[in-house]
C-alpha cells in the first residue's frame, strides 16, 4: 500500500502563485510515477502534469507555461508550482501515483485500480 499526502493548497487571487506539495509513503518503488489531477465541480478530473521515475515530466496544454512539476525521489515528494493563477483553476487537485507500466503519459491518466490517490487539496482562485 501506498499513502500520498497532498498539502499547499488554499486561496489567492488571480494571477498569484501557489506550491501542492504531495508526499508518499508506504510501498514506495522507484518505478513509480505520480502526477497532479484536478476535479472542478461539474467536471470530471483530468490530468495536469506528470513525473515519471526517471525524472521526464509532462504538463497539459491548458496549463503549460505556467505550471511546473518536479519529483524529489530521495523524498518521495511530488511538487507542483502554479503560476498565473486563474478562475479557471479552481479545482480539488489531486496527488496520484501508480507503476509506470500502468500509466498513459500521453494523455496524463493511469488505471485507477493499480494506483493510489490522496484526499485532495482545494485550490481557490478568486478576487
Amino acid at each position: 500500500q501506498v499513502q500520498l499526502k497532498e498539502s499547499g493548497g488554499g486561496s489567492v487571487q488571480p494571477g498569484g502563485s501557489l506550491t501542492l506539495s504531495c508526499t508518499a509513503t508506504g510501498n514506495v518503488y522507484s518505478a513509480y510515477c505520480m502526477g497532479w489531477f484536478r476535479q472542478a465541480p461539474g467536471k470530471e478530473r483530468e490530468g495536469v502534469a506528470a513525473s515519471d521515475n526517471d525524472g521526464v515530466t509532462k504538463v497539459a496544454t491548458s496549463v503549460k507555461g505556467r505550471f511546473t512539476v518536479s519529483k524529489d525521489n530521495a523524498k518521495n515528494t511530488l511538487r507542483l508550482q502554479m503560476n498565473s493563477l486563474q478562475p479557471e483553476d479552481t479545482a480539488v487537485y489531486y496527488c496520484g501515483a501508480a507503476l509506470c507500466a500502468y500509466w498513459d503519459y500521453n494523455v496524463l491518466s493511469f488505471r485507477s485500480d493499480f494506483g493510489f490517490w490522496g484526499q485532495g487539496t482545494q485550490v481557490t482562485v478568486s478576487s
